[in-house]
C-alpha cells in the first residue's frame, strides 16, 4: 500500500513566472508536480486522480510564444479532470473567462457594473462600422488575449481603415475581438487588484508609461519612488517596462465588486483591473484575469510575500481535497 501523500499539480506554460511558487513549495516540503502544458497529453479513460489538487496556471498568452496549441486543449483537459471529481483551482469555468474578453464583459453587464463600451466582432471587415458606434479614439484587443497581446490603439477613422484593407488587424487565435473606447486615465494609472480563494489579497496601482497595454506586474521594475524592484518571476535579462508600481487600498465598494465578479466567473486566484476616467471620473472595469502573476517583490511593495499565501492556500486546500 502506497502511503505517499498525493501531489499538487502545477499545469503552467510560461517557465518563468512561477518560479516564487515553485520556490515557496520547495522550501515548506510540499510534495507537487510540475505539468508542462507545453506539450500534454491525457489518457480519457483514466479515472483516479494521482493529484491532490490540480492548480491550472495556463496562460492565454501563450501563443505569443509559440504555445497556442495549448490554450484551446487545457479547456478540454480541465473538462475531464472535473468530470473524474478532481479538485481543480481556476478550473473549466474560469478558464473559459480568462481566454474570452467578450465572455467577461458580457460577465459585467450581468452584474450591473460599468466597463468601456465596445463591440464584438469576428471578421476584420466589421471593424470601420463597429468604431462608427465606440467613436474615437479607440483600442482593437482580440478575444484571446494576455499580457496585452495584440492591443492597438486607433485616433482616426482613416487609420483604423487602413489596417483593415492593408490585412495588419490581428482578431487573434479565435478571430475574435473587441472594438472598444480608448479611457484616459486619471494620474496615469491603473488600478489591479488580486484575489486568492475568491477574497480580497491585496490591490496596486500601475503608472503607466506611453501606450502600453503589457501591465504584467511581474515584469514591473520599479516603485512609484524609483526604486529598482526585484522581479524574482522574470529571468534577469527580461525586458523593464519603464512601469511604476505602488501598493493601494481601493474603496470597500470595490472590493465588494471584485469579490462579486470572481465569484460569478469561479476564479479562486486572480485579478480585475479596473480605471477612472480622467474626463468624467467614470470607474470602469476591463480585464479579468484568471492567471495572477502577482507583483514583483511583494514585501516592498504591498508589505508580504503573495507566493507564501497562495501556497498556504494550495496546501489547506489540498487537505480539504484529500479528506473530501
Amino acid at each position: 500500500m502506497n502511503d505517499q501523500p498525493r501531489p499538487i499539480a502545477i499545469y503552467y506554460e510560461h517557465q518563468n513566472w512561477f518560479r516564487p511558487l515553485f520556490d515557496e513549495l520547495d522550501r515548506r516540503g510540499v510534495p507537487y508536480v510540475r505539468i508542462d502544458a507545453r506539450q500534454h497529453q491525457y489518457d480519457t479513460a483514466a479515472s483516479d486522480s494521482e493529484y491532490a489538487l490540480f492548480f491550472n496556471r495556463m496562460s492565454p498568452s501563450a501563443y505569443r510564444r509559440g504555445n497556442a496549441q495549448g490554450i484551446l486543449y487545457t479547456l478540454s483537459y480541465l473538462a475531464h479532470l472535473e468530470r473524474q471529481g478532481v479538485r481543480v483551482v481556476n478550473g473549466y469555468r474560469a478558464f473559459s473567462f480568462e481566454i474570452s474578453k467578450a465572455m467577461q464583459l458580457s460577465l459585467l453587464e450581468q452584474l450591473g457594473l460599468r466597463y468601456p463600451r465596445a463591440r464584438v466582432i469576428n471578421h476584420a471587415a466589421q471593424a470601420p462600422s463597429a468604431a462608427q458606434e465606440i467613436g474615437f479614439p479607440l483600442v482593437v484587443k482580440p478575444n484571446i488575449g494576455g499580457s496585452g497581446a495584440g492591443i492597438v490603439r486607433f485616433d482616426t477613422p482613416e487609420a483604423l481603415e487602413a489596417a483593415v484593407w492593408q490585412g495588419q488587424l490581428d482578431l487573434g487565435l479565435d478571430q475574435t475581438a473587441l472594438v472598444q473606447e480608448y479611457i484616459p486615465a486619471r494620474d496615469g494609472a491603473i488600478t489591479r487588484v488580486e484575489v486568492l480563494g475568491g477574497k480580497y489579497l491585496y490591490a496596486i496601482q500601475v503608472f503607466l508609461s506611453g501606450d502600453t497595454f503589457d501591465l504584467c506586474p511581474a515584469d514591473i521594475c520599479k516603485a512609484a519612488d524609483g526604486t529598482e524592484l526585484v522581479r524574482t518571476a522574470c529571468p534577469v535579462d527580461a525586458p523593464k517596462t519603464g512601469l511604476r508600481v505602488q501598493g493601494y487600498s481601493p474603496p470597500s465598494e470595490v472590493i465588494h465588486n471584485v469579490e462579486r465578479i470572481m465569484h460569478a466567473a469561479g476564479i479562486e486566484v486572480g485579478g480585475v483591473e479596473y480605471i477612472v476616467d480622467e474626463r468624467d471620473g467614470r470607474l470602469l472595469y476591463y480585464d479579468i484575469n484568471a492567471l495572477s502573476n502577482f507583483v514583483a517583490d511583494g514585501p516592498r511593495v504591498i508589505g508580504f510575500n503573495p507566493y507564501a499565501r497562495l501556497a498556504d492556500y494550495l496546501v489547506a486546500e489540498s487537505r480539504i481535497a484529500v479528506v473530501a
